[in-house]
């Protein structure tokens, strides 16, 4: 008698995989390049899911700059170890900052993570979830930004000597992406609906000098400004030593490359920018800042200060508050110094007490609080191009082109009133200001 075979072939349903990134633009980049990837192994993968299930793979994507986001991330983690411990997650994997730089001592101290990978392992931390790299992906990411705007990384490390910063230890020396590279992957976000490039590196100026012989930052613009559906092009983190000026022509040259610059320049004294290892000097500070204003009127200039700076005085901090009042930049974020392992700060005495540094820069907060507000005074009664970010507590929320998404103004727009799509841009009229937010209506 012939019996009937049964086909018993059972499906095995892949782990949802939920990434969750701490720290800066640069990590939620790498974020979304490791997420593309496992998108196309055909995992689910969600960004930061508000629940997860007992059979997720957790992968927590780490900082490691200074002590606040390393505290952060070892609270990240463990959270999720705790999680693991009681059946609630399946496995948690850690990559990023941290564990490049404390991987022996996080393996000791939470010993219970499946798996520690450093920054540059994309490869090792897909192999622990049960994927393969593809390289026919290259370029391919998974936007966890509203896919109207996206940071768009073009070099990876830092060759920069500055004495209070461990990136290079965490990121290694400056690699530049290929141009046709990073123009292919420009073109791959316009078809995706992206309007806005936010260009990130640990230094933006130096891009190039490794492939090329050259600072080619200009050349990258002038490219990536001719990519189709592309309006708006954004610079983050310039050096200023060494500045190629070239930058500001094709800013000049091209509407769709924003009037806008961050400059991280830390201080401002002689003495703490040569201990900083910086390689500039006050005046020479003062007078590129001038000759970027000069070259392109109007520009918005970002910089981010350090107070609290092993051996800085009171007359250091004095003479830098004044100039803060002086140069009256539009967007300015101040930061208190954390005394990093392994910098050539550390070996340093740290020498200001915690709560001076955080008065300092509480100090030097207040003054920039008052020149945004004048500034946005200035504003009103003028219209500006806006791209609307999100709808948001009764009101439409956007940007203009001197503005970065989380870190600079927004322009709010009454939306029991007034209605536009999320992505689209629109000429709004600036009614009211505050320090800084601006208030407006949707105008033709």
């Amino acid at each position: 008698m012939k019996t009937k075979s049964i086909d018993k072939t059972v499906t095995i349903e892949k782990p949802r995989v939920n990434v969750v990134t701490l720290g800066c633009s640069k990590n939620i980049y790498d974020s979304e390049v490791l997420m593309g990837q496992l998108k196309g192994n055909l995992f689910d993968v969600v960004h930061e899911a508000d629940r997860v299930g007992k059979n997720d793979i957790v992968v927590i994507n780490t900082c490691g700059f200074i002590d606040n986001a390393k505290q952060e991330s070892i609270d990240t983690i463990l959270q999720y170890s705790e999680l693991k411990e009681q059946g609630k997650v399946g496995k948690v994997i850690v990559t990023g900052c941290l564990s490049e730089r404390y991987k022996p001592e996080l393996e000791s101290e939470i010993p219970n993570i499946d798996a520690y990978f450093g920054t540059n392992d994309l490869q090792g931390v897909l192999q622990s979830i049960g994927a393969n790299y593809k390289y026919e992906l290259l370029g391919e990411r998974l936007l966890t930004t509203p896919s109207h705007f996206a940071y768009f990384k073009i070099a990876e490390g830092c060759n920069r000597p500055c004495s209070f910063c461990a990136i290079p230890l965490m990121r290694g020396k400056h690699v530049s992406t290929p141009m046709d590279q990073l123009v292919k992957n420009a073109e791959s976000l316009a078809k995706q609906g992206t309007k806005e490039l936010i260009l990130i590196a640990q230094d933006l100026t130096y891009y190039g000098l490794d492939l090329y012989g050259k600072r080619n930052l200009d050349e990258l613009l002038r490219r990536l400004s001719d990519v189709n559906g592309i309006e708006w092009i954004r610079l983050q983190y310039a050096y200023p030593s060494g500045f190629p000026m070239e930058i500001l022509d094709a800013m000049n040259e091209r509407d769709n490359i924003c009037k806008y610059l961050d400059m991280p320049l830390q201080h401002i004294t002689d003495n703490m920018l040569k201990s900083m290892r910086r390689g500039i000097t006050k005046q020479k500070t003062i007078d590129i800042v001038n000759q970027i204003r000069e070259k392109v009127p109007g520009i918005a200039m970002r910089t981010t200060l350090i107070t609290g700076y092993p051996g800085e005085t009171e007359q250091d901090f004095e003479e830098m508050a004044q100039w803060v009042e002086n140069t009256r930049f539009d967007r300015l974020g101040c930061f208190t110094y954390s005394h990093e392992e392994k910098t050539a700060a550390h070996n340093l005495v740290d020498d200001v007490p915690e709560e001076l540094k955080q008065e300092r820069a509480d100090a030097i907060m207040e003054i920039q609080q008052g020149i945004s507000y004048e500034k946005n005074q200035e504003k009103i009664g003028n219209s500006y191009k806006v791209l609307i970010d999100k709808i948001d507590g009764g009101y439409l929320t956007g940007r203009t082109e001197y503005d970065s998404p989380e870190v600079d103004n927004e322009v709010l727009i009454d939306a029991s009133s007034q209605y536009a799509a999320v992505g689209s841009f629109v000429n709004v009229k600036i009614d009211s200001a505050e320090d800084f937010d601006l208030y407006g209506q949707i105008v033709k």
